[in-house]
């Protein structure tokens, strides 16, 4: 068993280092000024021409990291931005006309979606595919975690140290530092207090619930 264990994990090592090593030539030939160590393990789609890379960034197996430059004969300049550090798992897909940014340490877990696109359904003689798409842009602030199947949509701003819960659908809203959003739509259930240096429950809005001590909470 531990030689089936040590085997597996240089099996690992070896996948991960051949994927590294292509990444870095990919990022080479399009001539990129990206950072280093950067490792993409088999994208379904990944638009390299559109996207400025940090350092260490990880997006593990089929993501689908799409920049739309054409839809339905209009042309958009999208840029898609991960600093350093951010880490994807599996299945992730982001779309992109405009801005996706994810600053660094930022974690992201499996099958989240991520999006500055709306398909509109104003005009009711057409699906809403086949409309002019509306577009925005997404900002995810450093140090924060999504977790499983959450859905990011167009002007979507999270603060910094944020907490996506798993199944929640994020709006464009902006939502403050150090605070835990859950719910579909999501949320602010809970915020961090530097006075008390505890994280406090919140209603909906993000104010804390002990009004007795408000002043001190403030």
């Amino acid at each position: 068993m531990d030689i089936l264990n040590k085997c597996c994990d240089v099996y690992q090592k070896l996948r991960y280092k051949y994927y590294q090593i292509l990444t870095g030539l990919k990022l080479l030939i399009l001539n990129k000024n990206h950072g280093r160590r950067n490792l993409f393990i088999k994208p379904i789609l990944f638009s390299y021409r559109n996207i400025k890379l940090g350092s260490y960034v990880f997006i593990r197996d089929h993501g689908r990291i799409e920049a739309v430059v054409n839809y339905k004969g209009e042309k958009f300049n999208p840029l898609i931005t991960f600093e350093d550090k951010v880490a994807i798992e599996q299945n992730v897909h982001i779309t992109c006309a405009n801005s996706v940014y994810i600053s660094k340490n930022t974690a992201i877990a499996a099958n989240v979606t991520i999006t500055d696109i709306d398909h509109p359904y104003t005009d009711i003689n057409l699906p809403p595919e086949q409309q002019d798409i509306v577009v925005g842009e997404v900002f995810i602030g450093e140090d924060c975690k999504i977790y499983n199947n959450v859905v990011i949509l167009p002007n979507t701003r999270l603060g910094k140290h944020t907490v996506v819960g798993a199944n929640s659908v994020v709006l464009g809203n902006n939502y403050p530092d150090f605070c835990v959003l859950v719910g579909t739509p999501a949320k602010v259930v809970k915020r961090y207090c530097f006075k008390r240096k505890a994280w406090l429950t919140t209603d909906k809005k993000g104010d804390f619930l002990d009004n007795d001590k408000k002043k001190d909470i403030i």
